[in-house]
């Protein structure tokens, strides 16, 4: 089911390789990519979370805590910047645009850091998790493929927070019009049971046997339970993700206009990002404070919210979220935001 499903570039059949978690999923694609070019490098992103392995540290460039006291870390593996359309004049030098970001892989990594033909993938979440629950404009994405094209450099999309139906598709690179050369999945791929995998062509991931290998990887019961997550996501669940967040989305975008400690709303399906600033009119300037006394009066009130980049809240609820519930929800929400 998985590899049929996986929506990876390539004209052959694809293959998995399934591990217990997303970090261990990452570290197998970064060892694939480099195994399969031949290349030393990765290029990553400012804001990119993928895991708590020395790949995945490495990888990471959200919060300095997941790295400080760990170096040195794995070597080559350098940042580009992530798009984002909510500015903050706190980093106005920042590149935001998709041509910003594009221009700064060109113009800087590519002639001044890491050759391209040095490159053995490009790797990125569809949407970003721990740097904010950003949604990249399409053409970002669709750039990114023609980089990879051009300089036969692997796409490597990190769906291990985005995917298994939490946009209302199966995997959230589906948004985008792109097809990556690997997928790495975990977390809602069995529904808590402990398993994670990754996804390539078979002519990408065509390693002979003993190259890559784990323990406890593609475990019977982690399986089973993925078999019939499979089952309630198509039956009912992505559908239900789409509705339930376009509703939420809906009432939280009401509530820009309203508080004006709410900068922005954004995201899809059920993986929605909530900006916090401190005044909209004198110039946005991001409020981690008010953020987490936001998050601290809903746990009292009796809801669980968590926090994501610097200054955002995300909602990444159950699939099974019903639209009342999510409204009971947004209530608490909006009853604090008007307390503050």
């Amino acid at each position: 089911k998985i590899t049929t499903a996986t929506p990876i570039k390539g004209n052959g059949k694809n293959r998995v390789f399934f591990t217990n978690t997303g970090a261990e999923a990452w570290d197998g694609a970064l060892k694939l990519a480099r195994y399969k070019t031949g290349r030393p490098n990765i290029i990553c992103f400012y804001g990119a979370f993928h895991g708590r392995t020395f790949g995945g540290i490495t990888g990471n460039a959200s919060k300095i805590t997941q790295r400080r006291g760990f170096g040195p870390l794995v070597p080559g593996i350098y940042h580009g910047f992530y798009p984002t359309s909510f500015l903050c004049p706190a980093d106005k030098e920042t590149p935001h645009s998709v041509k910003g970001c594009i221009d700064y892989i060109k113009d800087y990594l590519f002639k001044k850091i890491v050759s391209p033909d040095e490159v053995a993938a490009i790797a990125l979440e569809p949407i970003q998790g721990e740097g904010g629950y950003i949604v990249p404009p399409a053409e970002f994405m669709q750039e990114i493929r023609k980089l990879c094209d051009e300089h036969g450099i692997l796409m490597l999309v990190d769906e291990v927070q985005s995917g298994m139906g939490r946009t209302g598709k199966l995997f959230a690179i589906e948004h985008f019009g792109v097809k990556p050369d690997i997928i790495t999945m975990a977390k809602g791929i069995a529904s808590g049971m402990p398993l994670a995998a990754f996804v390539a062509n078979e002519t990408v991931m065509d390693w002979p046997v003993g190259a890559h290998g784990s323990t406890f990887g593609g475990n019977a019961m982690g399986l089973a339970a993925a078999l019939k997550t499979f089952d309630l996501l198509n039956d009912s669940l992505m559908k239900n993700a789409e509705q339930v967040g376009n509703k939420m989305i809906e009432r939280l975008k009401t509530f820009v206009p309203t508080y004006k400690m709410v900068g922005d709303v954004r995201g899809i399906g059920l993986m929605i990002g909530v900006e916090i600033v401190k005044n909209k009119e004198t110039g946005v300037q991001p409020d981690a404070e008010t953020r987490d006394k936001i998050i601290q009066k809903c746990f009292e009130k009796g809801l669980l919210m968590l926090g994501c980049g610097s200054h955002a809240i995300r909602f990444c609820p159950p699939l099974v979220l019903s639209e009342e519930q999510a409204m009971m929800a947004l209530d608490i929400v909006e009853e604090v935001l008007r307390e503050l």
